[in-house]
């Protein structure tokens, strides 16, 4: 099984969003002012979202690709066809990261941020934990 995690780099994003924008604010003069209309602070909450699932797959030697959809149409259309209606923003698009196992849909950042709080991040991620581990220990307890 491979974890998958769609991401958005930071120099495609800026991209992304220009694209994404620039059908909405037709009425603007150039592309730096369609830039401006892209929140930093909202890139720098998915930047530090996505840091903190990749740096806790990479600390826990879980495995994992990353799926850029920044930087890849491909990606970023399979990444929206595959997020499941009823996990999809009410407008516009799912903002990474979104996190599947193989093509099984596992669930966003608050999904991981809830899972990781309740030592559950290798159920949420459809994983066995390993022998010793904090979940490991949770899971046999219940099973007792």
């Amino acid at each position: 099984m491979v974890i998958r995690v769609y991401i958005a780099s930071s120099s495609g994003s800026t991209a992304f969003w220009k694209r994404k924008n620039k059908e909405v604010f037709e009425d603007r003069k150039s592309d730096s002012d369609m830039t401006k209309l892209y929140p930093m602070s909202q890139s720098g909450k998915i930047k530090k979202k996505q840091q903190d699932v990749l740096g806790f797959l990479e600390a826990n030697k879980i495995g994992f690709e990353e799926k850029d959809i920044a930087a890849n149409e491909e990606n970023r259309k399979w990444m929206r066809e595959n997020v499941p209606e009823n996990n999809r923003p009410a407008t516009g698009y799912p903002l990474p990261p979104q996190i599947f196992n193989e093509s099984q849909y596992r669930g966003d950042y608050d999904a991981f941020f809830e899972a990781r709080e309740n030592n559950a991040v290798y159920a949420f991620l459809g994983l066995t934990a390993p022998p010793g581990s904090k979940e490991a220990e949770a899971q046999a307890k219940q099973q007792a």
